[in-house]
């Protein structure tokens, strides 16, 4: 490939433009009004606006950016993540444009997209998936039926949902009904589709998810796992690799199992095995990601390999550049996710981000998306940056965050900075013992 073009913003645009610019391939950026002063924008080799800020006004006009890519002789298209990268139909498209799209085939896109499919083809595969409706439930006296069969509390969810979206968990059958009816609309705003399903929620559980990458000639590999069990609102908000808290021998196999999953669906590219993992270590198929994740980089560090580099080798046809044996793991890498928002509400805070600078050292890697003087938009996702710290050992890699935080400069808008402080002080982090309730269930002291 000698041109891409990026169907993305932000952070992982110029992630992606990195990687592209090291291996001599021109890269073409879209971007919309609000975007056109971004870092992202300015680091491409080719740019081109295709619209106002609204999402549905410009990154997600698959058939604009198509055309930019048929026009500019792009040799493929790399979605990121979030907006077009699990859309099936925009992946054939480009497929049919005569076009590489750089990740996993449309069908298994489609196929995996949808959680109620894709639970009932990791049952058939001999996968554990959480207890939950086998079909889509249409009404709230089935959505109640189900939940009292399962026993509460129970997660009420969007069959396309993703990224926290269309998740709520229900305590009773008053908040099942309650949350019933406004679950289904928002399902049908945000994924075109209302339909839900009941999942028994697991107490005390750990989020784990299994990077897998597959290739044309049927091989799979992991690259091990990253604990991202620390969340707010059922969004990831720090990973970590290794988890401080599985056995090796659990982690095994759950990377054997990884293995089994994307097998099943023939998987090619990269992608997630997400699992949830419940006190006795018993861990069942949660989804898959059919893209690469926001949290990658934590991989990257442990195993000194470039995702993107084999995103792009793979797409173009060629055998994943590692065996299974050759893939090591070194170190501890934890990743946290700096968005512009109340550190105490976690409400966006938009604005302008008057100063934004960080001490380099041994271990620090930031991939940002704003630079001093951007303009943090209210239209898309206020992550601002991946903070990623590398360490020898876990209890490194904590000593090296707490030294970056203490020097992180960040002037004019509020972030999530100050909780990630408390965070990195917290008794249950420290020793590892931490599970998806652990920002419900604290109270941290925010300044």
């Amino acid at each position: 490939m000698k041109k891409i073009l990026i169907a993305n913003r932000g952070e992982i645009a110029l992630r992606i433009m990195n990687t592209c610019h090291r291996m001599g391939i021109e890269t073409v950026a879209v971007y919309s009004d609000a975007d056109s002063d971004m870092p992202f924008v300015k680091a491409a080799t080719y740019a081109f606006n295709i619209g106002e800020p609204a999402v549905n006004k410009s990154y997600l006009r698959s058939e604009v950016i198509l055309e930019i890519a048929k026009n500019e002789g792009v040799d493929g298209i790399h979605p990121g993540y979030g907006f077009l990268s699990e859309n099936a139909d925009f992946a054939r498209a480009v497929h049919e444009a005569g076009i590489i799209f750089i990740g996993p085939d449309p069908d298994t896109i489609e196929l995996m997209g949808d959680k109620i499919v894709s639970r009932k083809t990791m049952m058939d595969a001999g996968i554990p998936v959480v207890p939950g409706s086998e079909e889509g439930t249409s009404t709230l006296e089935e959505a109640i039926r189900l939940a009292e069969s399962m026993g509460y509390p129970v997660m009420l969810k969007a069959s396309g949902g993703g990224g926290g979206i269309g998740m709520v968990r229900c305590e009773n059958e008053q908040a099942l009904a309650k949350s019933f009816g406004s679950t289904k609309a928002r399902a049908k705003a945000y994924f075109g589709s209302e339909e839900v399903f009941v999942e028994k929620y697991i107490n005390n559980a750990r989020h784990v998810e299994v990077q897998v990458f597959g290739d044309d000639f049927g091989n799979i590999v992991h690259l091990y796992e990253r604990d991202c069990s620390i969340q707010r609102r059922h969004q990831k908000v720090v990973e970590e690799s290794p988890s401080p808290s599985l056995s090796d021998s659990a982690k095994q196999e759950m990377y054997d199992t990884a293995i089994r999953a994307a097998a099943a669906v023939n998987y090619k590219n990269a992608g997630t095995i997400e699992f949830i993992v419940d006190e006795q270590e018993n861990f069942y198929f949660l989804e898959m990601n059919t893209r690469l994740q926001v949290e990658h980089p934590v991989t990257e560090q442990i195993t000194g390999l470039d995702l993107v580099k084999w995103q792009i080798l793979v797409a173009r046809g060629e055998k994943l550049p590692q065996s299974q044996n050759d893939i090591q793991q070194k170190g501890h890498a934890i990743e946290f996710r700096l968005y512009a928002e109340d550190p105490k509400s976690f409400l966006p805070s938009p604005g302008k981000l008057e100063e934004f600078n960080w001490k380099e050292f041994p271990g620090v890697r930031v991939d940002a998306g704003y630079s001093s003087n951007s303009t943090v938009s209210p239209f898309y996702d206020p992550m601002i940056a991946k903070c990623i710290i590398y360490g020898n050992t876990r209890k490194e890699s904590i000593e090296k965050a707490e030294l970056f935080f203490s020097d992180l400069i960040i002037k004019g808008i509020k972030t999530n900075a100050p909780l990630f402080k408390e965070i990195l002080k917290d008794s249950d982090f420290i020793s590892g013992n931490y599970s998806t309730s652990f920002l419900t269930n604290k109270t941290l002291i925010i300044e």
